[in-house]
């Protein structure tokens, strides 16, 4: 599969392009041609949570640096930011859960010896604190996949758009090779 052209504002950061002046002054017309113009928003449901809060931002300011700050794209980094933070918050919460398991699994001979419950009773809990962890690792998981096909698709959404650019100027034809043609 070919790379998407780069976009003008890229074209001209790297300042090293076969490209003529004529050429990417075509193409940021395109380019403009494809956006709103309306500045990407933040949801409330976002700017209340502080981990989507510093995501959006982060993604905002780097779509800023390629012109690509455009509230079309609102929606999809919108909840890409939610997904960001709810990915951390059950990390966070598979974490803890790991740690209680471990401390359980250390503390389970004295709680059998003391009597506070039965080998049976220990081994039980102790599975269904695994399960409880393997479903959080789950969660997880599913998360990580949700954000990677929004990643996936998000980049090629910006990528599709720049397809759409011309790549080459428009020639001016020849007069006389038109009428020598045509006769």
């Amino acid at each position: 599969m070919p790379t998407p052209p780069k976009p003008a504002k890229v074209l001209e950061m790297e300042k090293r392009s076969h490209r003529t002046k004529k050429e990417i002054a075509q193409r940021k017309k395109a380019e403009a041609g494809l956006l709103t113009g309306v500045t990407l928003k933040e949801k409330k449901e976002v700017r209340e949570n502080q981990t989507a809060h510093r995501e959006f931002l982060r993604l905002k300011k780097l779509l800023k640096t390629i012109e690509k700050d455009d509230d079309l794209y609102g929606e999809t980094i919108n909840r890409y930011c939610i997904l960001i933070a709810e990915c951390e918050d059950f990390q966070q919460k598979r974490e803890r859960m790991y740690q209680q398991l471990c401390d359980f699994q250390n503390h389970m001979n004295e709680l059998v010896e003391r009597e506070e419950m039965s080998w049976k009773e220990a081994y039980s809990l102790e599975a269904t604190m695994q399960r409880g962890l393997i479903s959080m690792d789950k969660q997880v998981q599913t998360k990580r996949r949700m954000l990677l096909d929004m990643e996936k698709e998000n980049i090629m959404t910006i990528a599709s758009s720049l397809r759409s650019v011309p790549k080459k100027t428009e020639s001016k034809k020849n007069a006389l090779k038109e009428a020598l043609s045509s006769g």
